[in-house]
């Protein structure tokens, strides 16, 4: 099997799943690259609907609408045009041919290329990510210059890469299988870690997994203490049971012993926008290098921005996302709970309704059905959007609570302050601030009004700044009726405030194409 490609001006490197014009890397990924690579084993022949479907598709059930679109999403990222098509044709009646015959790439050529640039290459050794709201994924590649990697592990790191649940459950067979191999392949291990984290934060898996992810990265670190790729995975761990500060530490770790890792750049980015560090989120995304290698970079930067109160900026990033990637869960979520935030409910609603039919069944998609049926006053629709937010994530606080406030029917009150007091103690202990919102919604409900009030300052004070969504969110409303809720909000935005200062003062307005301070 052919690892590299020319296809007229395109050079696709098929381990590392990436497709470069001139140099330079095109936004190809997931499905898409996966597309093109079969094609591409297919050499010059028609290769029909069926076929792609069962090769490309399988075991997901998609008709030929499904191929089609994501046809059109190839040809956008390689700048194709159907009506004058220049890598990809449509054969009517039958299905896609490629324009050209696709040849094995040289090398040595390439090496040569690579030498001669003179601005900074992505290095083979960094680590390949896709990003998670909640956390982010991330896929081990080679180092140069090492030994020929294993079958197993070429295969398990092509299907980790493509960022699909099956294809997730696939990449941890294969690491499984590399490992009864050889026991202590590091990389085995690192990438069987992340694939279990995944299972977790991306594909609603089991919380064991993610247990057995941070005993996975621990084993490599004790053996190999300067193993960047087994600290980030150890911070992904972290990240997907929601300790936050654990996490951080973990990837700025890694990032001191490969300060090349874009995507563990990322994730840290992510955690401090977390920890209220709008600035410092800001900063570091725009510091990765490469954006087209790190999945859902724009809906980061997107976040970031809304947060510090860039809205239209915020907004042109989350729809082009949306537009562009309809297989993206992060994207399919972002897009509908911006609207929601900027109080566009009927916008929110329909493109709610357009993630849904795409697929993408998410228990924070979920939510956000929930909120939205309560914003139009169908109380059934909302408890219906919660227990299904609840199924998918059984383990995690929030979607209970959420159907408990959509069913109007809670616990006895001490069940509700256990729970808060749970919740409160994470909190203080370093876990996710959105923790205060849920122990306020609890307190709340148990009667006890400005102990609700106390948790959500402290969520506030750990970091939380979506002041839009508690000012937006119907599940605040009886605690938007105390005066001390403005204390709250205010805080907010003091905190953004400041943070909007360092943005200009760090000149990263400029950085991120803002003309004007909003």
């Amino acid at each position: 099997m052919t690892d590299r490609y020319r296809l007229d001006d395109l050079v696709i490197d098929v381990p590392r799943q990436r497709v470069e014009r001139d140099g330079v890397a095109l936004d190809v990924g997931g499905l898409s690259f996966r597309l093109l690579h079969y094609l591409l084993e297919q050499g010059p022949r028609v290769v029909g609907f069926d076929e792609l479907i069962d090769q490309v598709w399988s075991p997901a059930v998609v008709n030929e609408e499904t191929v089609t679109q994501r046809v059109r999403l190839l040809r956008q990222a390689l700048g194709d045009d159907g009506r004058k098509p220049r890598y990809l044709r449509s054969v009517r009646s039958q299905g896609y041919q490629l324009c050209t015959v696709p040849q094995p790439f040289d090398d040595a050529r390439a090496a040569t290329r690579r030498a001669t640039r003179t601005w900074p290459v992505w290095v083979t050794g960094a680590i390949a990510m896709a990003a998670i709201a909640g956390g982010l994924l991330w896929w081990l590649r080679p180092a140069p210059n090492a030994a020929p990697r294993s079958p197993l592990l070429e295969r398990a790191a092509y299907y980790a890469g493509i960022g699909q649940r099956d294809d997730n459950e696939r990449a941890i067979v294969l690491y499984r299988e590399r490992l009864q191999e050889a026991p202590d392949d590091s990389e085995a291990l690192v990438g069987l870690s992340r694939a279990y984290s995944a299972r977790v934060c991306l594909y609603n898996g089991d919380a064991d997994s993610v247990k057995q992810a941070l005993s996975l990265a621990q084993r490599v670190i004790a053996g190999d203490p300067d193993n960047a790729a087994a600290h980030a995975a150890l911070g992904y761990s972290y990240d997907c049971r929601g300790r936050v500060e654990d996490a951080l530490r973990s990837y700025e770790r890694a990032l001191q012993l490969d300060p090349r890792a874009d995507a563990v750049r990322a994730s840290a980015a992510y955690l401090y926008e977390r920890q209220g560090r709008l600035a410092d989120a800001l900063a570091a995304n725009l510091a990765v290098r490469e954006p087209s290698r790190v999945r859902f970079h724009d809906i980061q930067v997107a976040s970031n921005l809304q947060l510090l109160g860039y809205s239209a900026a915020a907004e042109a990033r989350y729809r082009r996302s949306f537009r562009l990637y309809p297989d993206n869960v992060f994207s399919n979520q972002a897009w509908p709970a911006f609207l929601m935030r900027q109080g566009r409910v009927a916008e929110a609603q329909a493109a709610l309704e357009e993630s849904l039919a795409r697929g993408t069944d998410h228990a924070a998609l979920q939510l956000i059905a929930a909120e939205l049926a309560l914003l139009r006053g169908d109380r059934a629709a909302a408890q219906q959007a919660a227990a299904r937010a609840q199924a998918l994530r059984p383990q995690a606080s929030f979607p209970r609570t959420v159907r408990w406030f959509a069913a109007g029917v809670t616990p006895p009150p001490t069940t509700l302050l256990a729970n808060a007091e749970s919740l409160r103690a994470g909190l203080h202990a370093g876990s996710e601030p959105l923790d205060g919102l849920d122990a306020a919604l609890l307190l709340d409900a148990a009667g006890e009004r400005d102990a609700a009030l106390d948790a959500l300052a402290d969520a506030v004070r750990h970091g939380y700044r979506d002041a839009a969504y508690l000012r937006r969110s119907p599940l605040f409303a009886s605690l938007r009726q105390s005066p001390r809720f403005a204390d709250v909000t205010t805080a907010i935005d003091v905190a953004v405030a400041r943070e909007r200062e360092a943005v200009r003062t760090r000149g990263l307005e400029r950085a991120a194409g803002l003309t004007a301070a909003p």
